[in-house]
């Protein structure tokens, strides 16, 4: 990968969220916002030289696009959906904080908990990515990097913790930047990532040696003792 491919990749994520917040918000003074930012640029740094160092080859995949050949027709359709759901919640967050105010803003404590669920959230998915080199953002057989089960680190425990840190992420997001409207709205995109889920298994249980058996030894998808 380029340098200039690689910096360009480090910076669009903040870029995009900066854009997202501060542009309904209508004002660039918003420090929990900042905040946020900072926390999304440090944690995507410290992945990609992870992955630049440890599985080059991932880090090619999770530059490509959403949409690409091989994938399942209801999973392109799927990954749509759910980036404008997210879209959607995040345009939403400075919305209702400067805008509409829904509810009454969270407490120090709750939306402290809220960044904290943000951190978990990027340390579990780059956990996901450092022990599944296959780990790419699209449903596909990659069979010609001999894709196999991985069943170790987080993948142990559940099947998969990419999405459980997804998970904390879209609650931990509005709740940090003080939104319980914006928290409930993420409910939408957290039903297309069960969806996707279902999706994944039916077309990993057909295509993937291995993956059934997988699926009998970690019972749970995403959250231990419940789903």
């Amino acid at each position: 990968m380029s340098v200039t491919r690689g910096i360009l990749g480090v910076l669009l994520q903040p870029a995009l969220f900066a854009l997202l917040l501060f542009g309904p918000a209508g004002t660039l003074v918003w420090w929990r916002a900042w905040v946020l930012i900072g926390v999304v640029f440090i944690a995507t740094v410290l992945s990609m030289a992870m992955l630049a160092r440890e599985s080059p080859a991932l880090l090619e995949e999770r530059f490509r696009s959403p949409l690409q050949r091989g994938q399942p027709r209801a999973d392109q359709v799927w990954v749509m959906i759910f980036l404008a759901a997210c879209v959607s919640v995040f345009a939403f967050i400075p919305e209702d904080v400067f805008h509409r105010r829904i509810f009454d803003a969270p407490g120090a404590i709750v939306s402290t908990t809220g960044l904290g669920l943000c951190v978990a959230g990027w340390v579990l998915m780059t956990l996901a990515l450092r022990a599944n080199a296959f780990a790419a953002p699209v449903v596909k057989h990659m069979k010609e990097r001999h894709q196999t089960v991985v069943d170790t680190g987080v993948y142990s425990v559940v099947r998969h913790p990419m999405y459980a840190g997804t998970l904390l992420l879209l609650l931990g997001m509005p709740l940090w930047l003080e939104s319980y409207a914006a928290t409930l709205l993420a409910g939408i995109p957290i039903a297309l990532l069960a969806v996707r889920i279902l999706i994944e298994e039916r077309f990993l249980r057909r295509e993937l040696a291995g993956y059934a058996a997988y699926a009998e030894r970690v019972r749970f998808r995403v959250i231990p003792g419940v789903w």
